[in-house]
């Protein structure tokens, strides 16, 4: 079936065919006694008998074109171990997505959406921006209304009705046909400085392509439809009507969409995302039978990074404030080699750093092939108290095939915040914001829900979140998705349960913010650049306006990100990088450093009379930067790049870490003059 693609119509009927004779050569042939019905709303449901197959990825490479990433030779690790299923009973699906026209009959405010964003205005288009639990209220709408039960598909049921008997990649073969390919690419839309709606916005319009050997239409491609099931690891040995996790993050979506590489559209892809969730991507078909008559698999132990957390308050004292006290630097991304998934080795970065409330040090990160990918999730590592070493990384959080774009954590001293960008699929132009939480040191965490959930740009957090005076929370967020163009704010005055987007817009991207002692907001960033120096932007109504004026600092650029925090001795902290500065050091001598750098101000900004590198001041010697680039540490040279995050301890340590390397320094080692040349 590899050369399907070029086939005409009457070619590609003649194919189908035959391959429904090669499937009925299989014994899984659908039967010929009511083998469709159609409902009380006009629904056509085809049956499908019942059978076994092999589930999850193919033990064979994939072809080129599908497998362009080393990674993706042999399917995600997430479809793997491929495993024997046998679905006991006969089932009948819809032969098409449910549609706008049939979805409106249950909820006719739903009209009112069509052509959100330019996606499915007429009747017959598959139905979107529905959530999972909108879809399974249709369905049970629609129980009422036949007095027959109807559910959505379970992930096998689907992966058995699309596969139509095949274990190719696609029902069609190795390759997908030309007519199945709507804007078949990675996309930044609706980022509306990356994309363009009318080349985006394609119909919807359901069975418009060849069905299936079983008569099914668009199982491949047109839009994702939600499954029954909670996303989970799948487990080896055969299976009789599995139904997924009995709990989870993520409800399970397939079939892949338009505007999708042709990779996600397999029949062994899986997606999901929360339930809550609704894009232009998602639809839904549904099935009628009773419930699902397998046992959902229990919920998989915690990662690493979650298990044998200590409870209650570190012991002991940390090192006397008054002595310069530094460690470091020492590593805290550790993945195998050539580990492809869900953590990745290639691509780590964009970390968070928070102390919780029992002395251990959470970091968070993501990882990923490439930054614009499906594949990027998040990962953790924990320095448990009192260990000098941080514990290998394990996963944190991660949306099947989503871009879970730009973490952020903070505590309150009691309860952990994790805020995270959730994609609508790949790249951040395209982001909900999402929050969860932990009462527990991070051992447990709250379900995530969506904060600001319409996908778009100025939903990319920023590690920089604080409480105001006012008892306000504060998350900065990229306004765009480029390299200049602003941070905005996102404000939560009743202790998270809402928020809300400032208005404003801080100069440059991934904003470093902090409170005056006047009540007004201080900004550095990324980009925007006055006058070739680092921009500054002040508000004094918490987000909703900003001036702006250069500060005394060199810019900073791509693979860079700065951090300003205040404290709690009172003085503000900048870390930052510099290609050249000048510093002095104990013997008076002014000297040329570069390299990642510490600056103090002791009035809110208005001077930085402390300035030193961020380092060992040892004698020259290799350390690896990011993604193990190496680097030249010495006197007067430090880390070149990375993304920085920070947080001040309960012994008053200052962690800060970039996006390989972790350094502990105290105010009195920020405030002693560098060494003198040797």
């Amino acid at each position: 079936m590899a050369g399907m693609a070029c086939c005409s119509p009457p070619q590609f009927a003649r194919a189908a065919a035959a391959l429904g004779l090669a499937v009925a050569a299989l014994g899984i042939a659908r039967s010929e006694s009511a083998a469709e019905t159609v409902n009380s709303i006009g629904m056509k449901l085809l049956r499908v008998e019942a059978g076994a197959f092999r589930m999850g990825a193919s033990e064979t490479p994939l072809p080129d074109a599908l497998a362009v990433q080393a990674y993706r030779r042999f399917g995600d690790f997430d479809e793997k171990p491929a495993h024997r299923v046998r679905i006991s009973k006969p089932f009948y699906i819809g032969a098409y997505e449910v549609t706008n026209a049939q979805y409106e009959q249950f909820d006719p405010s739903h009209h009112d959406l069509r052509g959100k964003l330019g996606y499915s205005r007429g009747d017959g288009e598959a139905v979107v921006f529905v959530s999972w639990h909108d879809a399974v209220r249709f369905t049970q709408w629609l129980s009422k209304q036949d007095g027959k039960p109807y559910r959505l598909p379970t992930e096998a049921e689907w992966e058995y009705a699309a596969r139509a008997g095949t274990q190719s990649p696609f029902w069609t073969g190795d390759t997908l046909p030309a007519a199945f390919q709507k804007n078949a690419r990675q996309t930044w839309f609706p980022d509306p400085t990356r994309s363009k709606p009318e080349a985006d916005a394609v119909d919807l319009t359901v069975g418009k392509t060849p069905p299936s050997p079983w008569g099914l239409f668009d199982m491949h491609g047109n839009v994702e439809e939600w499954c029954f099931d909670w996303y989970g690891p799948y487990e080896a040995g055969e299976q009789q009507d599995p139904a997924g996790r009995s709990d989870g993050d993520f409800k399970v979506t397939r079939g892949g969409s338009h505007s999708t590489e042709l990779y996600f559209l397999r029949s062994a892809n899986r997606s999901g995302t929360v339930p809550e969730d609704k894009s232009w991507l998602i639809g839904f078909r549904v099935v009628q039978a009773a419930g699902p008559a397998g046992k959902a698999l229990p919920v998989p132990g915690p990662p690493a990074a979650q298990r044998r957390v200590a409870v209650g308050p570190p012991a002991g004292r940390g090192p006397d404030p008054d002595k310069p006290y530094f460690k470091g630097p020492r590593q805290y991304v550790k993945i195998a080699p050539d580990s492809w998934g869900p953590l990745f080795s290639k691509h780590n970065h964009d970390p968070a750093i928070v102390e919780v409330a029992n002395g251990d040090l959470l970091a968070i990160w993501y990882t990923c092939v490439t930054e614009q990918g499906r594949e990027l999730g998040t990962a953790a590592s924990r320095l448990r108290y009192g260990s000098e070493e941080w514990e290998a990384a394990s996963p944190f959080w991660d949306a099947p095939d989503r871009n879970d774009h730009a973490p952020a954590l903070w505590s309150d001293g009691k309860t952990l915040y994790h805020f995270q960008g959730l994609a609508a699929a790949a790249t951040w132009g395209n982001l909900a914001l999402i929050l969860r939480t932990s009462s527990d040191d991070g051992a447990t965490w709250t379900k995530a829900r969506l904060i600001a959930p319409e996908h778009g740009t100025r939903h990319q957090p920023v590690e920089s979140v604080f409480r105001t005076r006012e008892a306000f929370l504060v998350l900065p967020a990229d306004a765009v998705s480029g390299g200049a163009g602003g941070t905005a704010l996102h404000v939560s005055r009743d202790g998270g349960k809402t928020w809300e987007d400032a208005g404003g817009t801080i100069a440059g991207i991934h904003a470093g913010v902090a409170q005056l002692s006047d009540g007004r907001l201080m900004a550095l960033g990324r980009g925007d650049n006055i006058d070739g120096r680092m921009p500054q932007s002040l508000s004094s109504d918490i987000g909703r306006t900003w001036t702006r004026s250069a500060r005394p600092f060199p810019p900073i650029g791509g693979g860079q990100r700065l951090v300003l925090t205040r404290l709690r001795e009172g003085p503000l902290l900048l870390a930052s990088f510099a290609r050249e500065m000048t510093v002095t050091d104990e013997s008076g001598m002014e000297r040329k450093v570069s390299g990642l750098f510490g600056a103090l101000s002791f009035d809110d900004g208005e001077t930085w009379p402390a300035r030193r590198l961020i380092g060992d001041d040892g004698p020259g010697h290799q350390v690896e930067s990011t993604d193990g680039q190496p680097f030249t540490m010495s006197w007067s040279s430090a880390e070149p790049r990375g993304y920085l995050s920070v947080c001040q301890s309960q012994d008053g340590i200052i962690h800060l870490i970039g996006s390989r390397q972790h350094y502990a320094f105290n105010l009195a080692w920020l405030k002693e003059l560098p060494p003198a040349l040797r």
